[in-house]
């Protein structure tokens, strides 16, 4: 392995590490581990499967951002681009608004009929292009959030209040039991999505270059939004839409690493596990007790970073 992806591994297992220790109350890895209370009931109840859970989406979200942006060619596409979420997100709404039980099942089953619903506007014929899917992602967006905002208007207020809290994003502690079936439902599509990196490289750079070297570009496409939205709608379904983990982390190692995807992509599996778990870290630590929504850290991390981006890119042109 390269130094780069030893670099993210060390990242990645330092902040696994020191998160769990880190909170508003003090405790040590010491007493948690001999059982000692309340150590224990914090190390193992309260912060651990919180930091795990945030580890797996951040992960999940970051290798989707770097999918979808490769896919459709666009360097503002995210998770949340290509109306998965959003799915998701009328489900969770439909569900708290009607006081129905297994909100993160409803938006569950929200994100995967917008997949359909989105692979059925963007075929024409057995060919499916980026831009076709690009295109109906867009309006898969636009009429979800037509539907929430509009059963956000007829919600009573603490309904309301709880639409508001699902939108913004966050992480809770979970059930250990819940946060091994994530990750046998997360890890291996994104292990199935690294190892084909070098798939991905040619479909980067067009659609007509990868059939030249006979590549299925439809085959891929296809393959590559379903991977990518079978993250999203998993990850959302249980944490609430949470933006700019797939932008910031992917952007912020192509200007180290490049464009290669054999190499951006597990990196970026990495090093965005490491991202979220450092911002939810932040989320709970830096008004204690009070805990910020973690979807407005990544937001307030976000906007920032792509302001200098920006500012970086035109004084480039510039020189």
């Amino acid at each position: 392995m390269t130094r780069s992806l030893w670099i993210s591994i060390a990242i990645l297992i330092a902040v696994a590490i020191a998160a769990p220790l880190i909170g508003s109350s003090h405790i040590e890895l010491r007493r948690a581990l001999a059982g000692i209370s309340p150590d224990h009931e914090i190390f193992f109840y309260a912060r651990l499967p919180r930091v795990l859970l945030a580890l797996l989406a951040g992960a999940a979200l970051s290798l989707t951002g770097v999918l979808f942006q490769c896919l459709l060619r666009d360097p503002l596409a995210e998770p949340y681009t290509l109306g998965i979420s959003s799915g998701g997100s009328v489900g969770a709404v439909i569900g708290i608004c009607f006081g129905l039980p297994f909100i993160g099942l409803l938006s569950l089953a929200g994100a995967g009929a917008a997949l359909l619903i989105v692979l059925w506007i963007a075929f024409e014929g057995r060919r499916l292009s980026s831009f076709t899917l690009l295109l109906a992602g867009v309006t898969m967006n636009s009429i979800s959030l037509a539907i929430v905002l509009f059963l956000h208007n007829l919600a009573s207020f603490s309904q309301s209040f709880a639409i508001s809290r699902w939108l913004m994003g966050g992480l809770d502690a979970v059930e250990y039991s819940t946060l091994a079936w994530l990750a046998v439902a997360v890890v291996p599509v994104c292990a199935l999505v690294i190892a084909r990196s070098r798939q991905w490289n040619l479909l980067a750079v067009g659609e007509e270059w990868a059939s030249s070297r006979g590549l299925s570009t439809t085959t891929y496409t296809v393959l590559g939004y379903v991977a990518g939205s079978f993250l999203t709608g998993i990850v959302t379904s249980l944490t609430g839409p949470i933006g700019f983990v797939g932008l910031i982390v992917p952007h912020a190692l192509r200007l180290k690493l490049g464009a290669d995807h054999r190499m951006l992509m597990p990196c970026s599996f990495l090093l965005g596990a490491a991202f979220l778990a450092v911002c939810d870290t932040l989320s709970r630590t830096v008004i204690a007790p009070t805990e910020i929504p973690v979807g407005v850290v990544t937001a307030l991390a976000g906007g920032p970073f792509f302001i200098w981006l920006l500012r970086s890119k035109r004084r480039s042109l510039w020189l």
